[in-house]
């Protein structure tokens, strides 16, 4: 084999493997921070599970809520600043949106925890940031989040802040849309 022909295989096994590395990395780094709970990433159960658990009645967890949108002009609040749980107990949140723009759009909300250390014990078991939220012009709409801190959670921790930002996808949905819409002919 020549020179050439080994130094072209190199090569073509080093992009393989960059491709490789790049297609796995999303998923990587999603385990990632389910393990470490860095980028404020909360881990979801079901309500079976939630049932389930035990409830630490010794020890109160201050939940407060912060909203914001990027790019999307809605009004997104909580409908209460802060709740109060005990470790295993389940919680809820309400929180309204509403579209005050002139056309409909699509939204989707991302959560993060605060402090990020204690994001990992920080459970959801029903949340509107799992699905799209379409609104109308001027629609308003209540939405809820379900959620259970978990009872290992370290002592150090009193108080937590979920904080969810809208961003809008009005036309990443539409792109979708017409893409399947292409794909059907």
């Amino acid at each position: 084999m020549s020179n050439i022909t080994r130094t072209a295989a190199k090569l073509g096994l080093l992009a393989v493997a960059m491709f490789g590395f790049g297609y796995a990395m999303v998923p990587l780094y999603n385990v990632f921070c389910d393990i470490t709970g860095l980028n404020g990433k909360t881990g979801s159960i079901s309500i079976d599970t939630a049932a389930t658990l035990d409830v630490d009645p010794n020890r109160v967890i201050a939940v407060g809520f912060d909203t914001n949108t990027r790019s999307l002009p809605w009004e997104f609040r909580p409908l209460q600043e802060k709740v109060e749980v005990s470790p295993g107990q389940l919680g809820e949140a309400r929180f309204v949106i509403e579209n005050q723009s002139t056309r409909p759009m699509v939204g989707r909300a991302i959560p993060s925890v605060a402090p990020t250390q204690a994001a990992v014990y920080f459970n959801k078991t029903e949340c509107f940031c799992f699905t799209e939220q379409t609104l109308l012009p001027g629609e308003r709409l209540e939405v809820l989040v379900r959620f259970v801190v978990d009872t290992k959670m370290p002592q150090r921790f009193s108080a937590l802040t979920l904080s969810y930002t809208f961003f809008d996808i009005t036309d990443k949905v539409a792109i979708r849309a017409a893409a399947t819409e292409n794909a059907k002919i």
